[in-house]
């Protein structure tokens, strides 16, 4: 079971701000957090009924954890996807909470839940564009193709 301290230091997501909407101009942009929330609440609405929706939201709220510690890293910061991978794990490693087996699965993607959940990743970064859009910004590399609601 992970300890007081560890846990308080995972909420330090909520902290960590997106980075991609802060280089995009948003005022007032969302936490990594608040990110997962989303893609949690996402989960609760659209999961498919041959999934394991407790895996899915363990999915959703831990694939980001390690941010707490290496930031928000985005395709505009000259990272490389494994040195990504690499300070990510890495961290989680040292951080006290049970987040590594996620970490691991969602990186993976060889899950049907873990694909699942990276749909939800673009559908809410997506959905979260179309919101800060009304601030009259131009947030298309945001979008994906998602189907009219």
């Amino acid at each position: 079971m992970p300890s007081k301290e560890a846990l308080k230091e995972a909420l330090g997501l909520k902290d960590v701000i997106r980075a991609g909407w802060i280089r995009a101009g948003v005022q007032n942009p969302e936490s990594v957090a608040a990110h997962s929330w989303g893609m949690a609440l996402l989960a609760t609405q659209l999961c498919p009924d041959d999934l394991n929706l407790q895996r899915v939201l363990k999915l959703c709220i831990l694939h980001d954890i390690a941010e707490v510690h290496v930031g928000d890293i985005t395709p505009h910061d000259n990272v490389t996807a494994e040195e990504k991978h690499r300070r990510e794990s890495e961290a989680i490693q040292h951080m006290g909470v049970e987040a590594a087996e996620a970490f691991d699965e969602y990186e993976a993607q060889e899950s049907a839940e873990s694909r699942f959940v990276r749909y939800l990743d673009k559908l809410d970064m997506a959905l979260q564009a179309e919101i800060y859009e009304g601030q009259n910004l131009d947030l298309s590399e945001f979008k994906m193709a998602v189907d009219d609601w």
